[in-house]
C-alpha cells in the first residue's frame, strides 16, 4: 500500500512480512520435515491449524464397551489399560497385507485389539506396558474388538501429553506426525505469551470476538468445544477482514488514481440503443438490468471491472456488444477475446448478423463516422493469413477498425490499438490471469473498461466474486420459448444403446446430434474412446444410413470451419467431436448431445457442452455416458466425487449452483496468484462455509475506510500494517486483472 505506517508492533505479528517473521529453532531432518508442510517460521507454525479436534476427556472402563456397542455408540472411545498379549505380524492369506493381534485389559475386563500393516506395533508394545488406547469399537466373528487403536504409553509414572483434553489433529507427513506437531505448538505457545491484536477493542467487542492471542491458543489447545468455536470465529474473521480491507482499499485507490475512460450514457439515437431496438427478439429483464449496470460503469471516470455470469444462451454476447457500441460511439475501439478459433468465428458471424440488422451491411471506414454508419468489425486469429493479418493490424493501429474479435492473437505484441476503450473476455476460465492482464494493458491512453463473461464461474472467479473484488451481473433468465434440456446419466452399454436410439429418433424427426469424446486419438495409456476411431465406427457400423461428420482441434482451420458449416446447414446429421465444440457452436436444430466418458470432464466443460443444444424451439436431450460403476461411490471417494459431479449436472442448469459444487470439490483456487485451482492462501477461512462472515467483514471494511480512507488514525495503524504485509500492491493487481 502507498502509506507508510509508523506504529511499532507490540507482540508477535501473526501475518508479519517475511522479513519480520521469527525463525524456528529447527535444524536437519526436523527442519526439512517442517518445510514440506510450509512451516519455516513461528508464524507459519501458529497458522498450521488443526484439521479437526477429538475429545479425549472421558475415559471408559472396558466392562462398559460392550454396553456402548449394543447402544450403537458412534465414535471413538478411550481406555486406560495394560497390554496383556501381543502377537507377531501375520501375513493375511492371498494378500500382501499383514495383521497384528493382541489383547489389552484393565481391572474390569479385557478386549481384543487388531492392527493392519503396522509391523512396528509388535516391537513397540510388550505385555505389561501401560498406556491410553483410543479408537473405534467393532466386532469380528461376533466378538468385540478395537481396530487399529492409537495409543500413548505411560512412562515414569507420568500421564502422557494427549490424554484428558481436547486434542487437535493436524495435517501431517510420514516424517512429522500430528503428535510431534502438537508438542512443537505447545512449547512454542508457552514461550510466546503475547500475540499482537490489530483489531480495535471497540470493534472486537461489537462483534463479540475474543482476543487474537486467546483465539490462537484455543484453536490449538482448547479446554471446551465452545473454545474451539470462539477461536475459529475470530481467526476466520481475521483472515477475511484483512482480505476485504485490502480489496476495498485497492478498489478505492484505483477509483482515485487510475485514469479510466468516461463514456456518455447512451440516448435513443446512440449506437447501443439503436442496436437494441433492431434486435430480432426482446431483451430479458436480466439483460436490461445488465446493460444498465454496464452503462453506469462505463460512465464512471475509473475503469469498469465486471463479471457477466449467465446460462449458455442467456444473452451475454448482446450485453457485451452493448458495451462495445458505447465505447465506439465515444470514438474508442473495442476488443473481444475468445479462447478458441471456433468461438471467435462464431462471434464474428453473430456480431455481423446483428450489426447488419441494426445498421446495414455497409461498414464505416472511419472511427469517427456518423451514427448512421455501421461499425467496422475484423477477425484476428492464429490462422489468419499473413497478408490479411498485416492489413488487419494496420487498420487497428490507425483506428479504421472499431471492433476487433479474436483469440489469444489479440494480446500479441504486434497488435497495437489506436484508442482501445473496452476489452471483452469471453469464457474467461479458459484464459490465464496474466493473459487477461495483457489485454488490459493494450490501451494507449487510460485503462480500458474490462468485461469478463462466463456461463459457469470457475472456483477462483466465484471466490473473488464472493469476496467482492468483481462487480457482478447475473443473467438468470433465458429468452422466451426456450425449453429446459432433459439431462440423464447413461451407465454401461445398455443405457448407451438407448442413447443411440434417441439419436436415431431425433434425426428421423429432422433434428441433429452431437457425440463428444474426451480424446482425439487412441492412446496406449488409456482405454478411453477417441473421436477419430469412433467416428469411423459410428459412420460404418452404428449409423450407416446417416451422414456423420468429424471435427477436432487438430484439424486445419479451413477443414474445421468446413465441417462446422456442413453441420450448421444440416448436411451433416451427426457430428462426432472433441471439446472443440465446447463453446461457440450455435446450431438451433441440434437436439441431442451424447458425451462419452463424461466422468473425464469437468463441471464447466459439461455445462458448456450441454449448452450447444436447446438453442431452438424443440425439446433437447443431453446424455452423460460413463462406464464407471457409480454405485461404488459409497466406498470409493474418487467415484463418489464423479457421481456428485455428474449428478449435479443432471439435476440443474443453474451455472452458479454448479460452480458451488465445483468450488466444494476443487477449492477456491489461489486467490492472489495465477493458479486457478487448488487450495487458497487462506489458512482457515472457506468460501462455502463462511459467506456470512465474509459479508460481515466487507461491511466492516467499508465502514472503516469510509471514516479513515488511508487508515491513518492511531487505532487503525496496526490494521494498515497487517493489510500491507498480507496483500501488497502486486498481489492485489493480479486480483484486479482477473
Amino acid at each position: 500500500m502507498s502509506q507508510t505506517v509508523s506504529a511499532q508492533p507490540k507482540g508477535l505479528e501473526l501475518y508479519g512480512s517475511s522479513s519480520r517473521r521469527e525463525p524456528l529453532r529447527a535444524t536437519g531432518k526436523r527442519a526439512r520435515a517442517l518445510a514440506k508442510l510450509g512451516i519455516e517460521s513461528i508464524q507459519d507454525l501458529f497458522q498450521h491449524f488443526p484439521r479437526y479436534h477429538v475429545d479425549r476427556r472421558e475415559l471408559r472402563m472396558i466392562r462398559d464397551l460392550a454396553r456402548l456397542a449394543e447402544e450403537g455408540h458412534d465414535g471413538d472411545v478411550q481406555v486406560h489399560a495394560k497390554v496383556k498379549k501381543i502377537g507377531p505380524p501375520i501375513r493375511i492369506r492371498n494378500s500382501k497385507r499383514t495383521m497384528i493381534k493382541g489383547k489389552i485389559g484393565d481391572e474390569s475386563g479385557e478386549i481384543d485389539v487388531t492392527w493392519f500393516n503396522q509391523n512396528w506395533i509388535s516391537t513397540r508394545l510388550k505385555p505389561g506396558v501401560e498406556g491410553f488406547f483410543y479408537g473405534r469399537l467393532g466386532t469380528f466373528r461376533g466378538k468385540l474388538q478395537m481396530t487399529a487403536p492409537r495409543f500413548e504409553l505411560i512412562r515414569d509414572g507420568k500421564e502422557p501429553f494427549n490424554v484428558g483434553r481436547i486434542i487437535p489433529i493436524y495435517p501431517a507427513t510420514a516424517d512429522l506426525s500430528s503428535d510431534q506437531l502438537r508438542r512443537l505448538l505447545w512449547e512454542a505457545l508457552a514461550k510466546r505469551p503475547e500475540i499482537l491484536d490489530p483489531l480495535p477493542g471497540e470493534l472486537a467487542r461489537r462483534l463479540s470476538l475474543v482476543p487474537r492471542g486467546e483465539a490462537l491458543r484455543s484453536i490449538h489447545f482448547p479446554d471446551t468445544r465452545e473454545d474451539v468455536l470462539r477461536a475459529r470465529n475470530r481467526l476466520v474473521f481475521d483472515e477475511v477482514f484483512t482480505l476485504q480491507l485490502g480489496l476495498v482499499y485497492r478498489k478505492r485507490l484505483l477509483e482515485r488514481t487510475v485514469q479510466g475512460i468516461s463514456h456518455p450514457m447512451p440516448d435513443e439515437d446512440s449506437l447501443a440503443e439503436t442496436f437494441v431496438r433492431a434486435l430480432p427478439f426482446e431483451l430479458t429483464r436480466a439483460q436490461h438490468r445488465a446493460c444498465e449496470e454496464v452503462a453506469g460503469d462505463l460512465n464512471q471516470k475509473y475503469p469498469m471491472h465486471r463479471l457477466i455470469e449467465g446460462e449458455v444462451g442467456s444473452g451475454k454476447t448482446v450485453v457485451a456488444l452493448y458495451a462495445c457500441l458505447m465505447a465506439i460511439d465515444n470514438g474508442h475501439q473495442a476488443a473481444f477475446m475468445a479462447p478458441t478459433e471456433v468461438l471467435a468465428e462464431q462471434h464474428h458471424l453473430t456480431v455481423n448478423e446483428l450489426l447488419d440488422r441494426a445498421f446495414g451491411s455497409e461498414e464505416s471506414r472511419n472511427l469517427f463516422a456518423g451514427l448512421s454508419k455501421r461499425p467496422t468489425v475484423r477477425l484476428l486469429t492464429g490462422s489468419t493469413p499473413a497478408a490479411q493479418r498485416e492489413q488487419v493490424l494496420n487498420e487497428v493501429a490507425f483506428g479504421d477498425v472499431d471492433l476487433l474479435l479474436g483469440t489469444h492473437a489479440l494480446i500479441q505484441d504486434a497488435v497495437e490499438f489506436y484508442r482501445l476503450g473496452v476489452a471483452i473476455v469471453d469464457e474467461q476460465h479458459r484464459f490465464g490471469v496474466h493473459q487477461r492482464k495483457r489485454l488490459r494493458e493494450k490501451a494507449a491512453v487510460g485503462e480500458p473498461d474490462v468485461l469478463v463473461m462466463t456461463a459457469t464461474p470457475i472456483p477462483r472467479t466465484l471466490a473473488v466474486s464472493i469476496y467482492g473484488d468483481l462487480d457482478l451481473s447475473i443473467l438468470d433468465e433465458l429468452p422466451k420459448g426456450r425449453r429446459p434440456i432433459s439431462t440423464e446419466l447413461a451407465v454401461g452399454d445398455a443405457d448407451r444403446e438407448r442413447a443411440y436410439q434417441l439419436i436415431r429418433d431425433e434425426v428421423a424427426s429432422g433434428r441433429q446430434a452431437f457425440i463428444v469424446y474426451a480424446l482425439r486419438d487412441e492412446s496406449d495409456r488409456s482405454e478411453l474412446r477417441s473421436a477419430k476411431s469412433e467416428a469411423k465406427r459410428i459412420a460404418e457400423d452404428l449409423f450407416p444410413d446417416l451422414r456423420v461428420g468429424l471435427v477436432h482441434g487438430d484439424m486445419k482451420s479451413a477443414d474445421k470451419e468446413a465441417a462446422m458449416s456442413r453441420f450448421r446447414s444440416g448436411e451433416t446429421q451427426v457430428l462426432v467431436a472433441t471439446t472443440v465444440v465446447e463453446v461457440g457452436v450455435d446450431v438451433p436444430n441440434a437436439t441431442v448431445m451424447l458425451v462419452e466418458d463424461a466422468d473425464r470432464f469437468g463441471l464447466a466443460q459439461l455445462h458448456q457442452l450441454r449448452g450447444r443444444i436447446g438453442r431452438g424451439e424443440h425439446q433437447s436431450y443431453c446424455v452423460l455416458a460413463t462406464d464407471l460403476d457409480l454405485d461404488r461411490g459409497d466406498t470409493d471417494p474418487a467415484i463418489g466425487l464423479v457421481r456428485e459431479r455428474l449428478g449435479s449436472v443432471a439435476s440443474t442448469r443453474d451455472g452458479f449452483k454448479l460452480a458451488m459444487v465445483d468450488l466444494k470439490q476443487r477449492g477456491e483456487g489461489q486467490l492472489f496468484g495465477a493458479r486457478q485451482s487448488g487450495m487458497p492462501q487462506l489458512k482457515i477461512a472457506r468460501v462455502l462455509e463462511h459467506q456470512e462472515t465474509v459479508k460481515q467483514a466487507r461491511d466492516m471494511a467499508v465502514r472503516i475506510l469510509d471514516e479513515d480512507p488511508e487508515l491513518r488514525a492511531y487505532e487503525h495503524q496496526a490494521l494498515a500494517r497487517e493489510m500491507r504485509d498480507r496483500f501488497p500492491d502486486e498481489t492485489l493487481d493480479v486480483v484486479q486483472s482477473g
